[in-house]
């Protein structure tokens, strides 16, 4: 009605506007045209009927108004007959699911009595079907007694058949406690026994798979809470059960057989059952859960179950031995070998868990770290001080020591190899950074430790000890270098970079973790610079030593008289200066000695170091200290060609690239003194000339290149020029 009422005042006024707007134009003017009349006309006309339509609308609009408040009693009346219809639909369908229910109920029951397994169990199914159909209604008094009928006939049947599943069992000799017979001879009723075997197990596996909520929420063994895995298969939960009474007969309570001190007892007599039941599962019960199309593994699902036990018995274990340090690293070394066993020897699926999942707890996982520790460190002194620490083992043996490591550094790093392989296993990323980071402390503070001594042998940098330090070092740069690119340690830098772990990536800007990201950094990285900064300075410390020998040595030979000494036309064979034999014993007693003490790669970085000092050394205190006669450049040429530069002709094959400035300058101080000549006005016009040269002419340097001059300048070829005695007018 109202809005009857709105529309007819709309209108109305609409029509009055017009009926004004027609006025208007009437009196502007009384001459208009007759199509306007005609027009103004028709627009009367639909007013009219316009008034006459929205009359009738209110007429109607009341008389429906009226008939429906008459109507809505009826329709109320309506309404409360179908809502009572509807209860009572529903009623009817909660009384036909309990008639259902007791029907199914019945069926079992007459099943079981006729021994009609199968027709038991399949009522047993649609049973659980329904309770699978009720999930979504709010009928929770319907749901609690289907949920109870149903546990109630699955455990008869579940009993029933496991009783029957039980004798058999034993008439097949089960469960196997020792390892089985190569050869049996079989029994008169062992294919009727087989045939039962088949049927029990199948019946089983079918009830399982009828009803699995039923059987996860009740008679699934114990596991984990880190455990996802699906519940144990029926017929193996029911090979379990002498087994487990055994294992908690032994490993409970008072007995003996229940040792702290002992976990080795049940967990060799878990890995033991494993072994001596395998070949009854793989050819008694796997080929039953083969034909019915099970995808169960008859060997795992034991296993598993086997394993269950031993995780109650390891968590409650590990939380007694907290304070035992000697009986919780026991433990642990137990738990490590047993998963190895398991995986390897029972191949035991990875996807599942073993027992390592028990050391992630944070008291057992904290307690192992700082076990890790204190017992390194401990190791670490031990063999610090032991009377062969610094000697090799392979001492004896050429073709195992090209290290050279002394027996600290090899039993150093064999301890935290055997950190990694304890801690490789673990299914947690983030526990095994811990562990990387215990090793990456462990070598910081070891690197300490040789510093130290190091210290204390410098004053002898050519001693034994101070090169085994030097060997050590060097040996653990070289295996922490081989990590870098072990796959494992790769695994656990992009596993860092990936948590953010600050423990592990300290205080790395963007930069250096986007390097860690790319794998062109390392995780040792910051560990390798610091030893290879100790190794430099080792090194030099131990060049330095010998230098300053070989200078003492060479002081005769640095003063000998170079001016003075004939030529080689006057000498009928040449032969080393005698103020050199010092000289030159040392360079060999020393290079033999370096070579017998430092590995392969520490000798070649020391031979070339000092090949490098002596050819400066010699250079600048033998060759520019002193000038030459023809005779002294000749000795000199031979004392370094024919002498020195063999001496280190036994570890590459053209020495004299490692004496540049001495072979370079024998060469000049050798030249005729035609040539000689020649070269000191090139030289010096080379000087004096500020433009480019002259067409044709050559350069300084092209013309010490043809000499075989290549590392001196021109100004240092000038100086060798004016040491020679010989020159025309003198």
């Amino acid at each position: 009605m109202a809005t009857g009422s709105t529309t007819l005042d709309y209108f109305n006024l609409t029509a009055s506007l017009f009926v004004i707007c027609v006025f208007q134009v009437l009196s502007v003017s009384d001459s208009v045209p007759p199509k306007v009349f005609a027009a103004l006309s028709a627009a009367e006309e639909a007013r009219c009927s316009l008034e006459d339509l929205m009359q009738r609308e209110q007429v109607i609009s009341d008389e429906l108004q009226q008939h429906l408040q008459k109507a809505q009693p009826y329709m109320d009346n309506f309404g409360q007959a179908l809502n009572q219809v509807d209860i009572i639909e529903r009623h009817m369908k909660y009384l036909r699911c309990l008639q259902y229910i007791e029907e199914l109920s019945s069926a079992v029951q007459q099943c079981l009595m006729t021994n009609s397994v199968w027709e038991a169990i399949k009522a047993v199914d649609n049973m659980a079907a329904l309770v699978a159909g009720l999930n979504e209604s709010r009928c929770s008094h319907l749901q609690n007694f289907l949920r109870e009928t149903l546990h109630f006939w699955h455990k008869i049947i579940k009993d029933r058949l496991a009783s029957d599943f039980e004798k058999v069992l034993t008439q097949l000799h089960w469960p196997i406690l020792s390892p089985p017979a190569q050869s049996l001879t079989p029994t008169a009723n062992s294919q009727e026994i087989h045939s039962q075997l088949e049927v029990l197990v199948s019946q089983l596996l079918a009830l399982q798979t009828s009803y699995p909520l039923i059987w996860a929420g009740l008679y699934a063994p114990s596991a984990s809470p880190q455990s996802q895995a699906p519940p144990l298969c029926l017929p193996i939960q029911i090979m379990l059960l002498p087994l487990s009474r055994r294992f908690r007969y032994h490993f409970y309570g008072n007995r003996q057989t229940n040792s702290l001190s002992k976990p080795e007892w049940y967990l060799t007599q878990v890995l033991m059952w494993m072994t001596y039941s395998s070949t009854f599962l793989e050819e008694k019960i796997q080929p039953i859960l083969d034909r019915a199309s099970a995808t169960i593994k008859a060997r795992v699902e034991l296993c598993r179950g086997l394993l269950s036990l031993v995780q109650d018995k390891v968590a409650v274990d590990a939380s007694r031995l907290l304070y035992d340090d000697g009986l919780f690293c026991h433990l642990v070394e137990e738990v490590l070998q047993f998963e190895k066993e398991l995986r390897t020897q029972q191949l035991y699926p990875a996807a599942l868990p073993g027992l390592l999942h028990l050391l992630l707890d944070d008291a057992v996982l904290q307690k192992w770290l700082t076990m890790e520790k204190k017992m390194a460190v401990e190791k670490v002194d031990a063999m610090l001080s032991a009377e062969g620490a610094w000697t090799s083992q392979y001492k004896d043996i050429s073709d195992m020591d090209e290290l050279k490591a002394p027996d600290c550094a090899e039993t150093f790093m064999t301890l935290l190899q055997v950190i990694t392989d304890r801690y490789r296993a673990l299914p947690c990323p983030s526990a095994q950074l811990k562990f990387l980071e215990l090793q990456r402390e462990l070598v910081d503070d070891f690197r300490i430790r040789l510093t130290q001594v190091m210290k204390e042998e410098s004053r002898c940098p050519m001693g034994v000890r101070y090169c085994a330090i030097l060997n050590a070092v060097n040996y653990i740069s070289t295996i922490l270098g081989d990590w870098e690119d072990n796959v494992f340690f790769l695994q656990l830098q992009q596993t860092a970079v990936s948590l953010g772990e600050e423990a592990v990536l300290g205080n790395l800007g963007v930069m250096e973790i986007g390097r860690l990201a790319s794998l062109e950094g390392s995780l040792f990285e910051g560990l390798l610079a610091l030893l290879d900064r100790l190794k430099a300075d080792m090194m030099g410390r131990l060049l330095d030593g010998i230098m300053r020998e070989i200078s003492e040595k060479a002081k005769p030979y640095c003063q000998d008289r170079w001016l003075s000494l004939p030529s080689q036309q006057d000498q009928s064979i040449m032969s080393l200066s005698s103020s050199a034999c010092p000289m030159m014993l040392c360079v060999r007693d020393r290079l033999l000695n370096l070579h017998q003490v430092l590995s392969v790669t520490l000798f070649q970085l020391a031979w070339q170091g000092l090949a490098e000092r002596l050819d400066n050394f010699l250079y600048q205190d033998v060759i520019l200290s002193n000038h030459f006669s023809d005779g002294g450049a000749a000795q000199l040429h031979f004392d370094m060609t024919r002498n020195l530069f063999p001496l280190f002709g036994h570890y590459c094959k053209r020495p004299e690239n490692f004496f540049k400035h001495v072979k370079e300058a024998c060469i000049i101080l050798c030249l005729n003194v035609g040539s000689a000549i020649l070269l000191r006005d090139l030289l010096k016009e080379s000087e004096e000339e500020t433009g480019d040269w002259k067409s044709g002419d050559p350069s300084p340097e092209s013309a010490l290149n043809e000499l075989g001059v290549y590392c001196l300048a021109s100004c240092d070829v000038l100086i060798l020029l004016n040491l020679r005695a010989s020159w025309p007018g003198q």
